[in-house]
């Protein structure tokens, strides 16, 4: 399970990458103008207005839509070959399932479910980014299952992967159908869960923020973000303190900004500290840097941050857990020491500054130590907890990183990719024999039919820097830093 947890990890890397420059070009775009989110008094109109508000729209395509580039990302990720098939079977599977699981839709087919409001608030929230990674391993199952599919004769024309978008439709009606029943009660025990820890004070919120961050990968955090921070149930703590009440008005009986506060010092500092401690441990640095730092950046500015967890969330769930549970004890710490922030698009600096001028802020400047502390101890926790059980976060995935070092100085006899993939294949047992092609950072790496068919001699004749054989099929064939042209070649031969 954790192996094909961290597969679509590493199949999520390509869509998560496009995210950073997103997030702070929205944070920039918020800063210049705080009209566009509503803040009191700020302008609406103008040359910055207009400037900022281009610069959040240009950002908010992609992470407005983060879902629609998850279903790409897994589709393709997780599919044998990365054919672009594989991405329309995705697609095919998440308007299937989104129309179907649409409120419209459910309410017809179910009009009972309109008199429920957290029924229709589930189906409502339903283009979420669990739906979209779901719709892409069913796109790329199918497409696995079914691209070499022959048909009788009267139907041959969909023979092939012609027939995997039809197959993953009618696999995706099934799953709608299973969800119908399933999403509902999940996400009403959701709003149950969080009508019972109201009254639990700062207790009660690090319970609702380690559950918020928890379920950031199945989406069905909405269900405890509208009990706390819109009316859904009275309460509101978003909408009141934006709206300019204080505690003890307008129906406001809890401290205000509670479920709001605790996540500023994580998402600005601790998400440094973390950052910071994946770099450090990680084995080939360039990449942790590269994808890490950047989302970092974005976490800090403008609270964006599922750049950085979906990074690491699937390669390494357990440590993801922890790292809620971090944003849980810092929100009982911000609750008791009185420092009161809220957000109307997320927990970052653009926020922050803003709505630190509203009546229901409260001790500000306790940023700075709050912050200090969770970058400390979000840096120890999560460089204690990587090194000591070997976890696997970016950098450090698999034994990609310890290719990349051990075969750094690997070179290829010659530049002449299309000859190499050639004899490699052929020494691998011709095309026949090859079942699936991927490559890492250093390696071509091969599953064959039948292992005994391989020639390891005539594979290290091509030119090669060697040969390792995991298992009986699994073959790795030692490349350097230009597998990619070498896999490319192969995968035009198969």
């Amino acid at each position: 399970m954790m192996k094909k947890l961290q597969k679509l990890g590493k199949a999520l890397m390509l869509p998560v990458a496009a995210l950073p420059i997103c997030g702070i070009l929205m944070g920039l775009g918020y800063a210049i103008a705080p009209g566009v989110m509503g803040v009191p008094g700020a302008a609406t109109s103008g040359a910055l207005y207009n400037i900022g508000f281009l610069l959040i729209k240009a950002g908010g395509a992609l992470i407005d839509n983060m879902a629609w580039l998850f279903v790409i990302g897994v589709a393709v990720g997780l599919s044998d070959d990365r054919d672009g098939t594989s991405a329309l079977a995705g697609l095919v599977s998440w308007l299937m399932m989104t129309n179907l699981l649409s409120t419209g839709v459910v309410t017809t087919l179910m009009p009972a479910i309109a008199d429920d409001p957290v029924k229709t608030l589930a189906f409502d929230k339903i283009q979420n980014v669990f739906i979209a990674i779901i719709a892409g391993i069913i796109g790329s199952a199918c497409y696995n299952r079914f691209k070499s599919a022959k048909l009788p004769d009267w139907l041959a024309f969909f023979s092939g992967k012609r027939c995997v978008a039809i197959v993953t439709g009618l696999v995706s009606i099934v799953v709608s159908v299973v969800l119908l029943f399933v999403w509902p009660i999940i996400f009403g025990a959701l709003v149950s869960v969080g009508e019972a820890i109201i009254g639990m004070d700062g207790i009660g919120a690090g319970i609702y923020a380690f559950l918020n961050r928890l379920l950031i990968p199945t989406g069905l955090h909405h269900a405890l973000n509208n009990v706390f921070w819109f009316d859904t149930i009275g309460l509101g703590d978003l909408s009141h303190y934006w709206a300019g009440d204080v505690t003890g008005q307008n129906g406001v009986t809890w401290s205000l900004g509670m479920y709001m506060s605790g996540f500023f010092p994580c998402m600005m500092f601790g998400v440094f500290g973390a950052a910071l401690a994946m770099i450090k441990t990680a084995k080939n640095k360039k990449a942790a840097i590269g994808l890490v730092l950047s989302a970092a950046i974005c976490a800090f500015i403008c609270g964006v941050t599922e750049p950085f967890e979906f990074g690491f969330m699937f390669l390494c769930f357990p440590l993801y857990i922890v790292y809620a549970a971090l944003y849980g004890i810092f929100t009982v710490i911000t609750y008791y020491v009185g420092f009161r922030a809220g957000f109307c698009f997320s927990a970052g600096a653009t926020d922050l500054v803003f709505s630190s001028f509203l009546p229901a802020a409260n001790n500000t400047l306790m940023i700075i130590p709050l912050g200090i502390a969770a970058f400390v101890v979000f840096y120890l926790v999560f460089y204690f907890a990587i090194t000591k059980f070997n976890l696997k976060t970016p950098g450090r995935e698999d034994e990609e990183a310890d290719f990349a070092e051990a075969d750094k100085n690997a070179t290829l006899a010659n530049n002449d990719f299309t000859a190499i993939a050639a004899a490699v294949l052929e020494g691998l047992g011709g095309k026949e024999n090859v079942a699936s092609l991927d490559n890492c950072i250093t390696r071509l790496r091969i599953e064959v039919k039948d292992g005994t068919q391989v020639n390891e001699k005539k594979i290290k004749e091509a030119g090669v820097a060697g040969v390792m054989r995991p298992s009986q099929t699994a073959i790795q064939v030692i490349i350097g830093t230009k597998v990619q042209f070498v896999a490319d070649e192969m995968a035009k031969m198969l």
